[in-house]
């Protein structure tokens, strides 16, 4: 699984993910990040993601956002965990 620091990380890159809940997002969330929740994004993932583009997903734990990279990879996405 590959990890970065959010210090690392530009827009360049690909997407940033909070995958938070949608008042934990509202109330503190990384510049430039999208909100998918975690539990969204698992089951729906193919509503959310394009396979030929690039994810940067993250939570404020990292606990979730590294279930979320690893079941991703799984199905072949290009996705990195980004560690606050």
């Amino acid at each position: 699984m590959k990890s970065i620091s959010i210090k690392d990380y530009n827009s360049n890159m690909g997407t940033l993910i909070d995958i938070e809940d949608a008042i934990t997002y509202n109330k503190s969330h990384a510049t430039g990040a999208i909100n998918i929740p975690y539990q969204k994004l698992i089951y729906n993932f193919k509503n959310y993601l394009n396979p030929n583009e690039r994810y940067y997903i993250y939570c404020h734990g990292g606990v979730k956002s590294r279930r979320a990279v690893s079941i991703l990879e799984i199905y072949k996405y290009d996705v990195t965990q980004v560690l606050l």
